[in-house]
């Protein structure tokens, strides 16, 4: 680590939790984060100054004007951009010394393990309960964490599954893939601008703790948010040992 790092992440490097070996581990990392919009936009933001070495965006929208009420990451400026295009140039500028890649196509099971394969922690920032579905299956078929989160309304929850963890569940254990499942839009009621950076942000955090390898992720946890309380709660996942996503997995040792 050269002097300007070691300035530039000193607030980091100042906790005995981390230290220089926890940056540099963030330093060697990768991240894949699918979703640039609210959830997105802070989770892209502290993963980029905290130093995650590589960051993948997907994302196929472009900026539109009602997303700038919560979409931080964005700017009027830039309405009519690719989100992952907007977002990489506010990352930049914030944190030039890490390497930013951006896809703008759709995502779907076929073109996922490419881009999973080669990162060391997932973040689902969608609001697509099929695209939710498909993350997960690649992830745990390869092997992959998964930070998991969603926002609407006021309210809001973060979870992570870890299949090299042997007891942890995956997101269909929690949401089985044939359950009756509606997607709400932000577009059908709304949503507390807030409220999405609160999640998006846990979800940068836990996915640091993944890659650094400190504290406890959320591991078998979901931690759920009622910002009009601004009131957390934290309820246990049990693995469902039928879940036909992740119960014959093979377990993906660390180290």
């Amino acid at each position: 680590m050269n002097e300007e790092q070691k300035n530039r992440y000193s607030r980091h490097i100042l906790l005995k939790e981390l230290g220089e070996a926890g940056q540099e581990k963030i330093a060697r990392s990768s991240a894949l984060v699918v979703g640039a919009g609210g959830l997105g936009s802070a989770a892209l933001v502290y993963l980029a100054s905290s130093g995650m070495g590589r960051i993948t965006i997907v994302d196929d929208d472009e900026v539109e004007l009602h997303n700038l009420q919560r979409q931080v990451i964005h700017a009027t400026g830039r309405v009519g951009l690719p989100k992952a295009e907007s977002a990489r140039q506010t990352l930049y500028g914030i944190n030039p010394t890490i390497d930013i890649r951006t896809v703008t196509a759709r995502m779907t099971e076929d073109t996922l393990p490419e881009l999973v394969k080669d990162v060391d922690v997932v973040l689902d920032c969608t609001d697509n309960f099929a695209i939710r579905t498909a993350i997960n299956r690649v992830c745990m078929k390869l092997g992959k964490p998964l930070v998991s989160g969603a926002a609407v309304a006021f309210d809001g929850q973060v979870s992570v599954y870890d299949p090299r963890q042997e007891n942890s569940p995956c997101y269909a254990c929690l949401y089985p893939e044939d359950m009756a499942f509606e997607d709400i839009k932000a577009a059908q009621v709304g949503v507390f601008a807030p409220a999405v950076g609160l999640i998006g942000t846990v979800q940068a955090a836990e996915a640091l703790k993944v890659v650094s390898g400190i504290g406890k992720p959320l591991t078998g946890s979901l931690l759920l948010l009622d910002a009009l309380t601004m009131e957390w709660t934290k309820l246990g996942i049990d693995r469902n040992p039928d879940c036909p996503v992740c119960s014959n997995r093979h377990v993906f040792r660390t180290g």
